[in-house]
Formats: structure tokens, C-alpha cells, sequence
């Protein structure tokens, strides 16, 4: 994909203020001085069984992108691919109430959608939300010695792919599917009452790959503490089987070169910082001096956000993991 958008001329728009340049979570588009347009799109094929909680978490996963940036959505087009057999429009419409539910709770209008046939179901949305045009959080602008924040912990493509293999366990299945639903829209807030210069959800490129971008994007190098990632705890023992997606893999062709893991980080530790993640926590880059008083107001609004590693000059290397 990166060598695709490398073909792609860059918008002379000045009012453009965040494009695809630099794998940010959504479009900026300044409308006047006081505000700007955030753009967005997510869709994705099923990741759990129940057709309602697939639903609520691609709604949560993708008004996501907004509240990564500062921003508060307000509309949504859901973007629908589903098999032409009259026995899928039930599961379809279960899928869409739970999308809607999830919608209403983040105070977005659903105004519409598309769809087309397709062999298998895909389910996202496109969001349109506002932000102040000085104001946004990109992921471009961590400092050194900023410190990194992770708002929910990971391991949601292993729990998943355990899924598809009925390899995961009830209890574990549920607070996945509680973390996944969960909006970032508390986590956004928090940020915004503090120093934070630069942000991003963690989804699909998984932590060190979504840090990457940050890093590439701030002319920087990130340093994860590895002890003090959280992750849910079923999460190692099926890393440790070698149950995870396959972009797992991808992502670290894609990083080897630019990354340095500490020789005593295990594998399957590696593979939990790679995995990818659907509606995951927001990853921050926070002034030193605020983060203690950032990670107090998360807990007092019952968010278990952590404190997992710093923000250092560009190096050798774009990730760091200790």
C-alpha cells in the first residue's frame, strides 16, 4: 500500500491539513478558522461469532480515528458488502442494530450507507466529525522525552483468531468483545485536557507498528518498556501456541529494519506487541510533566490506561522495545 500511495499526488489544497502523507488516522479539512472537517473509513470481515457484537465493534472501531485526533464525530455512512442469499438479511440487520446502537451512544447520526454483493460480509463506516483546525492531535509532533500512554490493553487479534479456531474461552471472549465496544471517546478527552503532541488508535498495524508511524512521522524513535505493556492474559499462552493473525508476521517484515527488541523480550511478547488490534486503545505521546496527572484523571474515569515508554531522538532504529 505504501508504495501505491507514493503514486498519488499530493492535494495543493492549503486547506488541506492532514493528508495520507503520513498514515495519520484521519483526514483535517479546514472549513474556517474555527473549524475543520476529520474524515475517516474503516471496514473489516467478521471477528467474532455474534452478529450484534460484530456490529457495535466496527462502529466503535471506527469512530475511533476521530477521537484519535481530538475531534468529535457526528455522522456516519456505513459501507456494506454481504452474500446475496435471502437467509444473511437477518444476520445483516442484526449486524447494522448493533452498529446503530454503538452510533447512538458515541452521539453520531447515522445518515445513510452503500452496499454491494460480495462473497463474504464486510461491515464498517465512513465518519465525518469536527475539530478545532489549531487544535487536532496528529501523529506527527512527539518530542523527546515524551512519554508513551496506552489507554486499553492488547492481544484483540489473538483472542479473535482464537475465536475462528475455537480455541478461546467464554470469559475471555467476553472481555475482549467489552474492550472492543468500549469507545475512545473518555480516552479522548483526557487527552485533550493535557500536553499531549501526538496520538494515534492502535488497530491493525499493532502497537510497534502504529508507533512506527508516529516516530517516522516526528523525525523521532519510541522506546517500549516491554514489562509495562498491558495485554489480556490469555492473550500469551496463545501467542506462546503460535495462535495469532498473519499480518503479525507481515507487520514485522515490514519493521525488522527499523526495529531493535531487546534479545530478553520473548517471542511470543514480540508477537503481542505486533499483533494487530480492532477498536484498540489510544497510543499518546505526553509531555513528562503531565503524564502522572494524565494517567489519574484516566483512572478516576475508570479507563486502565499505562505508562509504557518514552519518546527519544531519532536513532539507528524507529522502535525500541526493552
Amino acid at each position: 500500500m505504501i508504495q501505491v500511495l507514493g503514486r498519488i499526488p499530493r492535494s495543493a489544497n492549503p486547506d488541506v491539513l492532514v493528508g495520507f502523507e503520513t498514515a495519520d488516522d484521519a483526514g483535517v479539512y479546514r472549513l474556517d478558522d474555527q473549524r475543520a472537517l476529520v474524515q475517516t473509513v474503516d471496514f473489516f470481515t467478521p471477528i467474532v461469532d455474534d452478529p450484534y457484537d460484530y456490529g457495535a465493534i466496527a462502529a466503535a472501531n471506527s469512530v475511533s480515528d476521530i477521537y484519535a485526533m481530538g475531534g468529535t464525530p457526528l455522522t456516519a455512512l456505513a459501507v456494506v458488502c454481504c452474500p446475496d442469499h435471502p437467509e444473511m438479511l437477518e444476520v445483516l440487520a442484526e449486524i447494522m442494530v448493533g452498529g446503530a446502537d454503538t452510533l447512538q451512544k458515541a452521539g453520531v447520526s447515522l445518515l445513510g450507507g452503500h452496499s454491494v454483493c460480495d462473497s463474504e460480509i464486510k461491515f464498517g463506516y465512513a465518519v465525518t466529525g469536527l475539530v478545532h483546525p489549531e487544535k487536532f492531535i496528529a501523529n506527527a509532533g512527539a518530542q523527546a522525552g515524551d512519554a508513551l500512554v496506552l489507554t486499553k490493553p492488547l492481544g484483540m487479534g489473538i483472542i479473535t483468531t482464537a475465536v475462528k479456531r475455537s480455541l478461546a474461552d467464554p470469559e475471555t471472549v467476553r472481555e475482549a468483545i467489552r474492550i472492543m465496544t468500549t469507545l475512545n471517546r473518555a480516552a479522548s478527552e483526557v487527552m485533550l485536557s493535557f500536553r499531549c503532541h501526538a496520538a494515534t488508535d492502535v488497530t491493525g498495524y499493532g502497537l510497534l507498528g502504529h508507533g512506527c508511524e508516529i516516530a517516522e512521522a516526528s523525525n523521532a524513535s519510541l522506546c517500549f518498556h516491554s514489562k509495562t505493556v498491558p495485554f489480556l492474559p490469555a492473550a500469551y499462552p496463545l501467542a506462546e501456541a503460535r495462535v495469532f493473525p498473519g499480518l503479525v508476521a507481515k507487520t514485522w517484515r515490514l519493521l525488522e529494519k527499523k526495529s531493535f527488541i531487546h534479545p530478553s523480550v520473548p517471542e511470543p511478547l514480540r508477537n503481542i506487541l505486533l499483533d494487530p488490534q480492532t477498536s484498540g486503545g489510544l497510543l499518546m505521546a505526553v509531555h513528562p510533566d503531565d503524564r502522572d496527572a494524565m494517567l489519574a484523571e484516566m483512572s478516576r474515569k475508570g479507563i486502565a490506561a499505562a505508562h509504557i515508554g518514552e519518546v527519544q531522538p531519532a536513532g539507528e532504529f524507529r522502535i525500541l522495545v526493552d
